[in-house]
């Protein structure tokens, strides 16, 4: 070996987390220093004597240097723990320096919530729903976006929304969901129409004849029908909103498909009544959608789960 081997010395390698002591052992030397006693320091620290001892021993094997001298008078620091605690001081201090700037993006985090939501789901369940987690986080500041299934994704996919809810059949690309409810899409008609006193139900051929108030391209609703009619449904009339359907159907404009969930006071009221049909799946899972990869925290976590409630 050369004289220049011998002086530059043993080569490090290796993670550097194996090699420089952990927050744990370096907050312990610190209390020793600070308390002159090993005991002192365990008791300060939450742990037992023995427990102190042996943290102090692995991180002295660990660098290979005599941290701490102990006596029956308490414990001091060798030179060599004199220096490596004014260095452990820094480390600890750019510790708390990290963790205080992490609960700072965690309370921006938590300050708000945004929310995309296809129009059945924003109408009829979202207003629960978001009455619940104001009482679990009444800081936190709401705001939700309706529209279709289509403008849901694209609002997850930029950034513009933390949690979303769709009610298509089908997940759209780039996100991941859980199904949060069962839906059934029924056709409703004013009670003037001819299909109101009808005795038998439609099939599916009458049902794909016949133009219907419908919802836009897009919509989860629009999906179930077009996936159920082959897409051969005929559109009397497209519209944007659950609620406008609705209007027009009660107007006696012609018949609507809508989800059950929005049509049950009108129903009840005898505004519009529901016509049986065969042949045709019209049942849908409702669901909540989030980029891939990223599964919801904070308020978009909390509201996730009392949609399970």
């Amino acid at each position: 070996m050369s004289n220049a081997d011998e002086q530059a010395g043993p080569t490090v390698s290796g993670s550097l987390a194996h090699r420089v002591p952990d927050l744990g052992a370096l907050e312990l030397l610190l209390a020793v220093a600070r308390l002159g006693s090993l005991g002192g320091a365990a008791r300060e620290l939450g742990i037992t004597q023995p427990a102190a001892s042996s943290r102090i021993r692995s991180m002295e094997r660990q660098l290979g240097v005599a941290l701490v001298d102990r006596s029956p008078r308490g414990s001091r620091l060798t030179d060599a723990g004199a220096l490596v605690t004014d260095w452990a001081r820094r480390i600890v201090e750019a510790a708390e320096a990290f963790d205080a700037g992490a609960q700072a993006l965690r309370v921006r985090r938590d300050s708000r919530l945004r929310v995309a939501a296809s129009m059945t789901i924003a109408e009829y369940l979202l207003p629960g729903w978001l009455l619940a987690l104001r009482a679990q986080r009444p800081d936190t500041a709401v705001s939700l976006h309706a529209g279709n299934s289509t403008v849901v994704a694209e609002r997850l996919l930029s950034d513009e929304a933390d949690l979303g809810f769709v009610e298509g059949l089908s997940v759209p690309a780039g996100l991941d969901s859980a199904v949060i409810a069962h839906d059934r899409l029924i056709v409703v008609t004013a009670p003037g129409h001819a299909w109101a006193r009808r005795r038998r139900s439609l099939a599916a051929e009458e049902l794909a004849s016949t133009p219907l108030i419908l919802r836009e391209k897009g919509s989860g609703t629009r999906q179930v029908l077009d996936a159920a009619l082959g897409g051969l449904a005929r559109p009397l009339i497209e519209l944007s909103s659950t609620t406008a359907v609705k209007a027009a159907a009660v107007s006696g404009a012609g018949p609507a498909v809508l989800s059950e969930l929005a049509v049950g006071e009108e129903l009840a009221m005898r505004r519009l009544v529901s016509v049986p049909v065969d042949g045709v799946a019209l049942a849908r899972d409702l669901r909540a959608v989030w980029p891939t990869g990223h599964r919801p925290t904070g308020p978009a976590r909390d509201l996730l789960s009392l949609t399970r409630g």
